[in-house]
């Protein structure tokens, strides 16, 4: 760091405006687009660009979401044998009987479950288990099986289930409770869930960033102009990344994409727009202001953005085909949300001049020193002044934090995936109390048929197996065997239990057994989600320290830095494990949320770390390193805080989705943003950046 920010033998004491070198990037562009005439160009250039792509690209599609496990795990292979059979399209639903009054039910209760399940099973589908209804030991609850025609996509679903569940609720009598639920039912019911949710999430998040931006600025104009700029480049992403998913065949969730352009656009916005006004009350030009501004920020709004995005891209060596597809269409729309903020914003900006800050309208004759009395100059300087303390206190409130992962569970189980409950989920409880937990949920094995018998036989005789019962007449020379577990699905008991099962079959000579089914799944998805951690997190942090160290020039600092950010990615990893407890009331965390939780908070969390040295970097040219920074901290304190506030609330935007794992993600983004805003780079960063710097100050010294 030292050829960034290089001491100074002789810091000026006095309180200057920051330095800007009017040699930095390229003054020729910035001065050409943001005059008059380019700067209407470039809008006009801008428009034709997206109504031609919303034009031309409308019809692409994203790719249906698949499993969230790579097509070779074995329970990816038992489902696709099983897709080759004929009916494969006819899956079980579960009609589950119960009373309102907790009562055992009654041989009445019982004969009406029998008729209702006999009268919506449609004849033509073939019987997938015994009409009689199963009754439980304790008599509280009973179930029938319902073959129904499936739709590979689960929206496809929801006309089916919803007509089923009509059907049954007309015919259930008083006192009797009936709920449909199953694998059918599940995917139907998420499915549902989600109708409307992303209309819901953009306004919501369209609300907060419209909020956030007014409490900032305090001026109606300039709170929607970025935001109308983001608005426009997040329904150019919406369109392209939808090509982007269809020519690659991978799948993604649009909501996230569109958190991340709304937070990244907004974040970018926050930096030129503070910088331009710091130039507006030294600059009677505002043309002039804005390009000088932009030629200042530019820089460190390319670095950060590169960083997420090669962070994103990386996603692209994971196993879960979902997880690279979130890599691909995030770099995508990081890019867009770019060129938004660094070329249409500011042409608009230009064009408006001083009067989008109306009412509080900056001019050099009202110039104050309002940096050097705010509290974050305050601040910057209490930590330059005793840097060790504000290093070690903050890695001990880190290291606090971190605590919460010790007793974190990763994995949700199936009635713990959404946030609000459902009849599917409802209808699952109502068979966890009373029948074995994996009865809805049970294990595939699909092997040769000679060897089957054996195989079965295995089966029956392990810990924890309840019934294991052939399914059909045997397919091309393959046997299917379901095997209900004890175990509740997506717990570590089933885990073990399918890890115990596939062992055991595998064993048996000639079966070529293979073990799939809902639990199968839920194993295989943290199994590659931990394959993916390994592998990609490692690549993360790798291109987060090339980026550093490019911009700073210098190793050692960069890789202190890089650690300082993981340490809080991690301490905010173990508060939302505890917060994920105390809000959504589920103990585990989803088996993807510490991969894409540790990318989005590195990256992210590296953007404030590269707003505050790069500024540190030009104070530091005449006030040394001390001193700079703490003229850095002071400048972009504000500006700082105020961008992780609105990149907080938008993650926190993902709460209005149903599921838990989405919920999990915004929470805990959100929850680093502020933590990484007011604390690590308020304080720790600060610190360390001021230890290092004299230890190489006295490096110079000794060498002179």
């Amino acid at each position: 760091m030292a050829q960034t920010i290089a001491p100074s033998p002789s810091p000026s004491p006095s309180p200057s405006p920051p330095t800007t070198p009017t040699d930095e990037g390229s003054p020729r562009f910035a001065d050409r687009l943001l005059q008059r005439r380019g700067a209407w160009l470039a809008l006009a250039a801008f428009l034709l660009v997206v109504v031609g792509a919303m034009g031309a690209l409308r019809g692409a599609t994203i790719p249906p979401r698949g499993e969230a496990i790579p097509p070779a795990a074995e329970s990816a292979r038992v489902a696709a044998e099983l897709a080759a059979r004929p009916a494969s399209d006819v899956q079980p639903v579960l009609l589950v009987g119960s009373r309102g009054d907790g009562a055992a039910l009654s041989a009445r209760d019982r004969d009406a479950l029998a008729e209702i399940s006999a009268a919506v099973t449609d004849p033509a589908l073939p019987r997938l288990g015994s009409p009689a209804p199963q009754v439980s030991a304790d008599g509280a609850a009973a179930y029938t099986l319902v073959p129904v025609r499936a739709a590979t996509e689960n929206t496809d679903n929801i006309a089916t289930i919803s007509h089923l569940r009509v059907a049954v609720h007309e015919r259930t009598p008083d006192g009797l409770t009936i709920q449909v639920t199953g694998g059918p039912a599940f995917g139907a019911d998420i499915a549902d869930a989600f109708s409307g949710a992303d209309l819901r999430l953009l306004l919501v998040t369209v609300g907060i960033v419209l909020a956030l931006l007014l409490i900032t600025y305090r001026s109606p104009l300039l709170a929607l102009v970025p935001l109308l700029v983001i608005s426009v480049a997040d329904q150019l992403a919406a369109v392209v990344t939808a090509v982007v998913g269809q020519a690659s065949g991978l799948t993604f969730d649009a909501g996230i994409v569109s958190v991340l352009v709304f937070g990244a656009g907004a974040n970018y916005a926050l930096l030129l727009i503070s910088r331009y006004r710091e130039e507006l009350r030294r600059e009677p030009d505002h043309r002039r202001a804005l390009a000088t501004a932009w030629r200042a920020v530019v820089p460190a709004i390319l670095a950060s953005n590169l960083t997420v995005v090669l962070a994103l891209l990386t996603l692209l060596l994971a196993a879960v085909p979902g997880t690279r597809g979130l890599g691909l269409a995030g770099a995508t729309g990081l890019l867009i949300a770019l060129a938004a903020a660094v070329l249409v914003l500011p042409t608009a900006l230009s064009l408006l001049g001083r009067r989008v800050f109306w009412p509080f309208v900056p001019r050099p004759d009202r110039h104050t020193e309002a940096a050097e009395r705010s509290p974050w100059w305050r601040l910057g300087h209490a930590v330059v002044r005793r840097p060790l303390l504000a290093v070690l206190g903050g890695a001990a409130i880190l290291g606090i934090l971190a605590t919460g992962l010790l007793d974190a569970r990763i994995g949700l189980n199936q009635s713990e995936r959404f946030r609000v409950a459902s009849e599917s989920q409802q209808g699952l409880a109502v068979l966890e109390r009373s029948f074995p937990a994996g009865i809805a949920a049970p294990m595939t094995i699909v092997a040769d048929a000679a060897a089957s018998q054996r195989v079965a036989d295995t089966a029956r005789g392990l810990t924890g197996v309840v019934a294991v019962t052939p399914v059909g007449a045997p397919y091309d020379g393959r046997a299917t065997l379901t095997v209900v577990g004890q175990a509740l699905p997506g717990s570590e008991a089933a885990d073990d239990l399918v890890t115990t099962l596939r062992a055991a079959v595998h064993d048996v000579p000639g079966a070529h057994a293979l073990v799939g089914g809902a639990p199968a799944v839920s194993l295989d998805a943290h199994d590659a989600a931990r394959r993916d951690l390994t592998v990609v997190a490692p690549l993360v942090l790798l291109l987060t320290a090339v980026v550093l160290m490019a911009l700073l020039r210098a190793v050692r600092t960069p890789l202190v830095l890089l650690g300082v950010n993981v340490l809080s990615s991690v301490a905010t990893i173990g508060l939302g494990a505890w917060a994920s407890r105390a809000v959504f009331g589920t103990a585990a965390l989803d088996v993807q949320v510490p991969l894409v939780a540790l990318l989005f908070l590195v990256a992210l969390g590296v953007d404030y770390t590269i707003f505050l040295v790069h500024r540190a970097t030009l104070e530091a040219r005449t006030h040394g390193i001390a001193e700079g920074m703490a003229r850095a901290v002071g400048a972009t304190g504000a500006v700082i805080t105020s961008a992780g506030l609105v990149l907080a609330g938008v993650f926190a935007a993902l709460g209005v989705l149903p599921l838990v794992v989405l919920g999990q993600l915004g929470l805990i983004v959100g929850l680093g943003v502020v933590i990484d805003a007011f604390l690590v780079r308020a304080i720790v960063v600060p610190g360390v950046v001021t230890l290092l710097g004299r230890r190489e100050s006295r490096g110079v010294a000794s060498a002179r």
